[in-house]
């Protein structure tokens, strides 16, 4: 046995909500610090031993600046002895913060960590770019525009519709799979598939009588094909990407709690799964979605593995062309991505994803007895992060 093998040893994610939904009177560290504290309840592991909190988030400003993380270790009556840090990978945020976690296992510097994420898109104000048919945010130098003035470089938006001509995605395509994803999910959370993942909250965190939040409040229920035919595109007049085939705005937060093989073996913790390899790519910044492709040869490249090896798979839908881009590009059966929705039905607060997909995952391969599970994630500027876990 390996002692520096890290482990997950417990993940928990709140239900996402609609930006102005069910989640907006929660502050964002507050939201992080009660998934935090229930997280280490849940474990039964003493607060004390945690030697770092890695904390993805995407706006950093307004409620969620000045190191949320350590703000969220604070406010959830941690040790003042843990520290913590927040970290940007644009939507991989939460999925980089999972990976710092594990590689700081492996090098032997930490025991016990929580890699987690959070983004209330409520409480911080949104970018410009975020709006259709506004123009790129101050973020963008003058050098680096004059680098690309030839092929310029696009908000994500339109540059889904780059992809969905390159791969040959039509409207029809992301449309159906938005529908399936709607039904995926509510599926899901009527069988109570992912009931014990969840976080207990309350849509008032001042009042715990207040109605409790227990489900993904984006999921429809019965998702009308017909009626998402005839929104507009979002991005171009004559594109395939609308508001109904693309991810929602939403508040969230998830967390997992990883330890060396070593620790969870001292202190009697059951490790759920191990982290075979995680990968992070970057690729073309103009098109933005394709490093998924690179990030994923990499992953599986660096475990041996080959894509039939995969169980599971968890593609972000930033935009439903990335995991349909995916399938194509890998030849993955439906039945086998994606299997209960994802972020075009549950939401996607940006820095959290990435630990709710491996949440999700976890739980799933779990419900199923499946043994790899590939989750990847499309970011900002053209990068991507892939880990795959095995079940143990």
């Amino acid at each position: 046995m390996n002692d520096r093998e890290p482990v997950i040893v417990g993940a928990l994610r709140t239900p996402v909500g609609k930006r102005g939904g069910q989640l907006q009177m929660w502050h964002p560290v507050d939201l992080l610090g009660e998934t935090l504290h229930q997280l280490v309840e849940r474990a039964g592991v003493d607060p004390a031993d945690l030697d770092d909190v890695i904390v993805g988030c995407v706006l950093q400003w307004g409620q969620q600046h000045g190191n949320l993380g350590r703000h969220a270790v604070l406010a959830a009556g941690l040790p003042e002895s843990v520290p913590a840090v927040t970290i940007d990978r644009q939507c991989g945020s939460g999925q980089q913060a999972v990976s710092f976690a594990v590689d700081a296992i492996k090098a032997g510097t930490y025991q016990l960590v929580i890699g987690a994420g959070v983004e209330s898109m409520s409480q911080a104000p949104m970018p410009p770019s975020f709006i259709p048919g506004s123009p790129l945010g101050p973020q963008y130098s003058p050098r680096e525009l004059a680098r690309y003035q030839g092929n310029p470089l696009l908000p994500q938006g339109v540059s889904s519709e780059l992809m969905n001509q390159r791969f040959g995605l039509t409207r029809e395509a992301l449309d159906a799979f938005a529908v399936r994803s709607h039904r995926r999910a509510f599926e899901a959370t009527q069988a109570g598939r992912l009931r014990d993942q969840l976080v207990r909250l309350t849509e008032d965190p001042a009042d715990p009588h207040s109605p409790a939040v227990t489900a993904d409040q984006g999921i429809r229920e019965h998702p009308d094909a017909a009626k998402m035919a005839t929104l507009k595109p979002a991005f171009a007049p004559d594109g395939a990407s609308t508001a109904a085939n693309s991810s929602q705005i939403s508040d969230g937060a998830a967390a997992l709690l990883i330890a060396s093989r070593a620790y969870a073996e001292r202190h009697g913790l059951k490790p759920r799964a191990r982290f075979v390899s995680t990968a992070v790519a970057a690729a073309d910044p103009v098109i933005q979605f394709t490093a998924v492709l690179d990030a994923t040869r990499k992953a599986l490249r660096e475990a041996g593995l080959d894509i039939a090896d995969i169980d599971l798979f968890e593609v972000n839908e930033a935009f439903a062309g990335v995991p349909l881009m995916f399938m194509q590009e890998f030849g993955i059966p439906d039945e086998r991505i994606n299997v209960n929705g994802g972020s075009v039905a549950i939401g996607h607060p940006l820095g959290s994803t990435g630990a709710r997909m491996l949440t999700d995952l976890l739980c799933e391969l779990e419900r199923r007895g499946g043994r790899y599970g590939l989750q990847t994630i499309c970011e900002a500027s053209g990068t991507a992060n892939t880990t795959i876990i095995e079940r143990l």
